[in-house]
C-alpha cells in the first residue's frame, strides 16, 4: 500500500494535468483552475479516511469542520447574537472535527467500502451536488469538480492496487483486490446504504446532459 505522501504527490500531479489542460481547452477559466487541483488531490487521499490512525482521516475531518463553520454561519447569520453565532460555529466545529470522525473511525474498516468504485462515484455525487447547490456553481463547473474528486479517488486505488503487486519477487501480495474493487463484497449492508444515499442525491445534481457533453469535449481533446 502506498503512503500518504506518496498519494498526495500523486494525485497533485494528476490535478495539475487535469486542471491546466480543461483551462487550455477553455473548460474553466484560469481562477478555476486551482480548486480542480485541490479536488484531485483531495480525492487522492480520501480513501484512506477509513484509516482510524491516518493522516488522511485528520486532514479530512479538518477541512469538514472548517466547511461546517462556514456553512453555520451563513445560515445562522443574522438570526442569532454575535455571541451566539460564534458559539453555534464553534460546537459545529467541534461536532465534526471530533464527534462525527470518532463515530466515522468506528463504524469503518479499513479497506472496506472507501475503498470501492461505488464511495469514488458516491464522494463524486457528494461534490457535485454541494458545488451546484451550496455554492451555486454552473452545472458544467459543479460537474467539473465531481470529476475531479473522483478522478483523484480512483488514482488512490490504482495505485494500492499497484502496490500490491511485488514486480522484485514477482509475487502477489495478500492485500491485492481490497482496494479497486466495485464495492465491498464483505458488508453488504455497507454497500447498499451508501447506494441508497447516493440516490437520494440525483435530486441535487445538475442535468445529466451536461455531464454527457462534457466528456464529449474530453474525448474530443484525444481525436
Amino acid at each position: 500500500m502506498a503512503n500518504f505522501r506518496t498519494h498526495l504527490v500523486v494525485a497533485a500531479a494528476g490535478g495539475a494535468v487535469v486542471s491546466y489542460g480543461g483551462w487550455q481547452a477553455g473548460l474553466w477559466e484560469t481562477w478555476q483552475a486551482l480548486p480542480m487541483l485541490a479536488l484531485v488531490s483531495l480525492g487522492g487521499i480520501l480513501p484512506d479516511i477509513d484509516a482510524d490512525r491516518s493522516r488522511a482521516i485528520r486532514l479530512v475531518f479538518h477541512l469538514l469542520a472548517v466547511l461546517a463553520v462556514v456553512v453555520s454561519a451563513l445560515v445562522l447569520q443574522g438570526r442569532l447574537s454575535t455571541a451566539e453565532l460564534l458559539l453555534a460555529c464553534g460546537a459545529s466545529y467541534l461536532g465534526v472535527r471530533h464527534l462525527a470522525g470518532r463515530v466515522f473511525a468506528r463504524l469503518t474498516v479499513h479497506r472496506g467500502i472507501w475503498h470501492s468504485l461505488l464511495a469514488a462515484v458516491f464522494c463524486g455525487l457528494s461534490t457535485t451536488a454541494l458545488s451546484y447547490r451550496l455554492l451555486d456553481q454552473p452545472d458544467a463547473l459543479a460537474w467539473s469538480h465531481g470529476l475531479a474528486l473522483t478522478l483523484g479517488f480512483m488514482l488512490h486505488l490504482l495505485l494500492d492496487e499497484l502496490y500490491s503487486v511485488d514486480l522484485t519477487g514477482a509475487r502477489i501480495k495478500r492485500s491485492f483486490g481490497t482496494a479497486f474493487k466495485p464495492l465491498d463484497w464483505r458488508s453488504p449492508g455497507n454497500s447498499l446504504a451508501m447506494m441508497a444515499v447516493g440516490a437520494s442525491l440525483l435530486p441535487w445534481l445538475p442535468a445529466w446532459s451536461v455531464l454527457v457533453g462534457l466528456f464529449d469535449q474530453g474525448a474530443s481533446l484525444w481525436r
